[in-house]
């Protein structure tokens, strides 16, 4: 039985169906989305979405959806459903869904009178390549299958109307046809396993609109070009492999390629299983170069994402080696940015104040995986170079103080992962001392420190030593409050006394700067104020200008992106600090925990993790589909539940 299934009740239920969605990706960034009934209901959704670097560094829908018909005895059913202005549903095909479910590969199952169809959704993982299999898995007469592609070409932050620009032109290819829009963009090949006719029938479906980007504030309504459809003729046992690609493939090698594609994915029959699939969605190739892309579906890579998703997404799967590509790669642009070259790399915001502490952090969880001495091996002088940078007052965005602490400002720039802007302003203006940034600093030096033991550097552990030892006794003056928490940011003795997450990174952290009485009260505030079964709140609800419902148009949705919303992968910090301070006695609350997010694995984007959630019940996921850090986090901390239990 599946894990991720959902039977006819849930489907034919619009308001429940909808809500869930379904990712599979390439490691180019491209990906097909849509939701488990396959109506499109963001602007974001498409059948085969993927870069053109010859356009732009976005990807772009140039398939939207593809509608498939049974025709049996000269009556059409059309399986496809699409939303309309004016809340119509058209043509309403979810009422002939028997199944759903996504073990391997997303998979539906029809029934139109005597024909049962089962349909099923692959993307190739090294090749920008959609395949879609149709079996007749019974039929008590022949059958025409009818495919109606739906083409928009644009990117995907875009809308297409009809218009005279586009090209209706297209040319047969085996098994099929290629065409494009616009002179722009690369033919797209369209082809079948089993020998068909192309009905050349030109139209502009008008009107459909992204509900989802209505409720965010955005364009929603578009204009889908159709031109024509493709008859196959069929019986029962029949297999049917549609494809879509801008690379002409021979037809006779779909079925093959289609079922090569299934026996090397691993089944997403539990909630690990599904979660280690949704790590590999990160995945990202580009000119030779590895990356980690921060989410799906409009998300880049960006450094700070990379580094923290990191150990998550590798270590804690026992996929060393995929840790150590990412980080070669990463490695390039860190050295380039110290060096003040032009990044080599396409990875994002590498200039912010923690993203080479959080570096120094993934080559700290590497070495409890792998071992010190294969850490200092690796990556011991880049840990070393970085340390020297800051020290050196080279970072354009850090200033190492005299009282051993970092300082940033933050006033007019976000300088920090809570980084939403409204009117050209930080939300969350952070600036200062912050308080995960120092927090970073200190387990930076000392880790630092166990690399210079290890290489016999004793004039550079008394160095490490002195340092670190001043930036904890400065760290504790300046953030504790009498209340026990930590205070988030302090700039010239003006503070921010509301209670955040980021105070956790200092219990999370192997080398915290707090005494463990210290931690204890840290977590017990956390606990108490900002814990969610979704992960930690951004701002506890005793504060001022608590938001917790990520709705409504993007400025509102700004000031609300981390005044409230819950986070899972600030979840994972906290449950780490439980573990680290109060063992196996708080196991089972960790395991509790856990549940929240295993629930996930059935809404929203069907086996991995939003962006955020609500941090008031229901706790709704928001945002982006799939997100790294969160999918990262949830496995990390699994990984320590094993250890613990083992211990």
């Amino acid at each position: 039985m599946s894990y991720l299934k959902f039977e006819k009740a849930l489907m034919t239920n619009l308001q429940e169906s909808l809500r869930r969605e379904v990712l599979r990706t390439s490691r180019s960034g491209a990906y097909s989305a849509s939701t488990v009934v396959d109506c499109n209901t963001r602007k974001y959704h498409g059948l085969y979405v993927v870069p053109i670097p010859s356009i732009d560094n976005e990807n772009h829908v140039l398939l939207s959806s593809l509608d498939a018909s049974v025709i049996q005895h000269g009556a059409e059913f059309n399986l496809g459903l699409h939303l309309y202005q004016g809340g119509v549903f058209s043509p309403n095909g979810h009422k002939y869904i028997r199944e759903f479910n996504c073990e391997k590969v997303p998979t539906t199952i029809y029934r139109v009178g005597g024909v049962v169809l089962r349909k099923e959704v692959i993307f190739q993982a090294y090749n920008d390549r959609v395949l879609i299999r149709y079996t007749i898995d019974d039929a008590h007469s022949p059958v025409t299958l009818r495919l109606r592609p739906y083409l928009a070409f644009r990117r995907v932050d875009e809308l297409t109307h009809e218009n005279y620009q586009a090209m209706r032109d297209y040319k047969t290819v085996s098994g099929g046809i290629k065409t494009t829009m616009y002179h722009n963009y690369p033919q797209l090949f369209m082809q079948i396993s089993k020998k068909n006719e192309f009905v050349f029938e030109p139209n502009w479906y008008k009107g459909i609109e992204y509900y989802k980007e209505r409720d965010r504030g955005y364009d929603c309504v578009e204009d889908l070009y159709v031109p024509g459809y493709f008859e196959i003729q069929c019986k029962k046992g029949d297999e049917i492999v549609f494809t879509a690609s801008l690379d002409e493939c021979k037809p006779s090698t779909l079925k093959k390629l289609f079922q090569n594609e299934v026996e090397v994915r691993k089944p997403r029959d539990n909630f690990y299983n599904s979660l280690v699939a949704a790590a590999h969605q990160f995945h990202y190739r580009d000119n030779g170069e590895q990356y980690l892309l921060a989410g799906y579906p409009w998300f880049k890579v960006r450094a700070r994402d990379t580094f923290i998703s990191l150990p998550g997404l590798t270590l804690a799967i026992n996929e060393p080696e995929h840790f150590r590509v990412v980080m070669e790669t990463a490695m390039k642009g860190i050295y380039d940015f110290m060096l003040g070259k032009p990044l080599s790399v396409k990875i994002y915001e590498i200039e912010q104040p923690d993203v080479l502490l959080w570096a120094v952090w993934a080559v700290q969880q590497y070495a409890k995986v792998q071992g010190i001495e294969e850490a200092n091996k690796l990556y011991g002088k880049i840990v070393s170079d970085i340390l020297q940078y800051i020290d050196g007052g080279k970072h354009i965005n850090i200033q190492l103080m005299s009282n051993g602490l970092l300082h940033t400002e933050g006033r007019e720039k976000p300088m920090s992962w809570m980084n939403s802007v409204a009117n050209g302003k930080p939300v969350v203006p952070r600036t200062g001392y912050l308080v995960e940034v120092n927090a970073l600093w200190y387990n930076a030096l000392k880790f630092a420190e166990e690399f210079a033991a290890l290489n016999n550097d004793e004039k550079n552990v008394a160095f490490l030593q002195k340092k670190a030892e001043l930036a904890k006794e400065s760290f504790q003056k300046l953030f504790i409050t009498e209340a026990g928490y930590l205070l988030d940011y302090v700039e010239d003795g003006i503070y921010d006394p509301n209670v955040r997450p980021n105070m956790i990174f200092a219990v999370a952290v192997d080398y915290s700067p707090l005494e463990t009485p210290q931690q204890k009260t840290v977590i017990d505030f956390c606990t108490r104020e900002l814990l969610t079964p979704k992960g930690l709140r951004t701002l506890s609800p005793k504060s001022g200008g608590y938001n917790p419902m990520y709705v409504g148009q993007q400025t509102v949705r700004d000031y609300a992106y981390h005044s409230g919303t819950a986070w899972p992968w600030l979840g994972g910090f906290y449950m780490e600090s439980l573990l680290k301070v109060y063992k196996r006695t708080r196991l089972s609350f960790v395991h509790r925990q856990m549940v929240g997010f295993e629930d996930e694995m059935m809404y929203h984007a069907t086996g991995t993790i939003s962006e955020l959630f609500d941090g008031n019940p229901p706790f709704h996921g928001r945002g982006a589909m799939a997100f790294a850090m969160n999918v990262a986090e949830i496995l990390r901390t699994i990984s320590q539940i094993d250890k613990y239990e083992n211990y």
